[in-house]
């Protein structure tokens, strides 16, 4: 089992900046990714960005040149670092630990990043 705690949502103004973090514990992997997903309200949930145990990253067009996604293996922990934030941007950002040796993913709570002057 994995747990996954996010952090760093908040209410931001449109051009702005805000960091989520997650903390991934529990039977940690030997490979895997973490990322961030997010769901918009009365919209699917998408990805937004991942990185994996290598260092290898992937983002949605729409982040790209604006959202950074970091990890810190030692600490299990990944961030995602969100510029020039835009009202579209609101949504529930969910943080995913994907182990691929378990063939399992796991999910966080969630935590609410709202973009609005």
């Amino acid at each position: 089992q994995v747990q996954l705690v996010e952090s760093g949502g908040g209410l931001v103004q449109p051009g702005g900046s805000l960091r989520l973090s997650c903390a991934a514990s529990g039977s940690i992997s030997s490979l895997y990714s973490m990322g961030w997903y997010r769901q918009a309200p009365r919209k699917q949930r998408e990805l937004v960005a991942t990185i994996t145990s290598g260092g290898s990253t992937n983002y949605a067009d729409s982040v790209k040149g604006r959202f950074t996604i970091s990890g810190d293996n030692a600490k299990n922990t990944v961030y995602l670092q969100m510029n020039s934030l835009k009202p579209e941007n609101t949504a529930v950002y969910y943080c995913m630990y994907r182990d691929y040796v378990g063939g399992r993913d796991y999910w966080g709570k969630g935590t609410l990043v709202t973009v609005s002057s």
